[in-house]
């Protein structure tokens, strides 16, 4: 159950009380969603959360994918924080900043020539524009592209990506065609979008985008309900995200 301070998951209880952003549906969807790297036994599985938060996706991540090194970066020191004490193993930088060395240090020699690559980035990424800017700087930061634009983000995932990485995101739905045009033009291809509508009827809230280097004319394409007729879970949604909620 959802408390101020945290939120019990099956497997895990996470803290969110000094995250600007808390534990919510958009990262559980994304969490769930998003597929996850397949180890080989030859090479760690390696996934990056930006804008880890609390870690809540990095956590349902590692839950998924327990043989990966999972990571997260934010730029909010007090989220990287209460993450790490989730049980992410989190670092306080920007996606623009973050540069893969070798694991006994966190980040940082630009001119390093072990940098390691990621086989997943993923992300629930700000994305107000042009709106009113909240008055709690955390919360705006989190919330607002103004710390990560669209062409940074595609950007600079790709510089991290492995040769056969992936990027998966969940954006508002009306970005649809800006995004998968913006991924291209950094050769990332959509091969995944799914459309989350809130209710049967309405207009789709959010997508859920994943980004691959293999050209893909036509991604394989669904839909998600999110509430029932009756206000509570849909069955499609309750099972995307059974192995989670209580």
């Amino acid at each position: 159950m959802a408390r101020s301070e945290g939120f019990q998951f099956k497997q895990f209880y996470l803290r969110h009380d000094r995250c600007a952003m808390k534990v919510g549906t958009d990262g559980v969807l994304l969490g769930a969603w998003t597929p996850v790297p397949i180890a080989d036994g030859t090479q760690v599985v390696r996934i990056l959360d930006v804008g880890t938060g609390c870690g809540l996706i990095a956590r349902m991540l590692m839950q998924r994918c327990p043989e990966a090194e999972v990571e997260g970066i934010d730029i909010d020191e007090a989220a990287v924080e209460q993450a790490c004490e989730n049980g992410v193993k989190a670092y306080c930088s920007s996606l623009q900043e973050w540069q893969i060395v070798n694991r006994k240090s966190s980040i940082v020699n630009r001119k390093s020539s072990n940098r390691k690559s990621y086989d997943l980035v993923v992300s629930n990424p700000p994305y107000f524009r042009n709106s009113l800017k909240n008055p709690d700087a955390g919360r705006q930061l989190a919330r607002h592209t103004d710390s990560l634009s669209y062409e940074e983000l595609f950007l600079h995932s790709r510089r991290l990506l492995a040769p056969n990485g992936q990027l998966a995101l969940i954006l508002p739905a009306e970005t649809e065609a800006e995004v998968i045009e913006l991924a291209t033009q950094h050769s990332l291809y959509c091969t995944r979008m799914t459309r989350v509508y809130g209710r049967a009827g309405k207009a789709a809230k959010r997508i859920l985008l994943l980004f691959g280097p293999e050209k893909n004319n036509v991604p394989v394409t669904d839909t998600l309900v999110l509430e029932s007729a009756d206000g509570g879970r849909s069955p499609q949604y309750s099972a995307l995200a059974k192995d989670f909620y209580l």
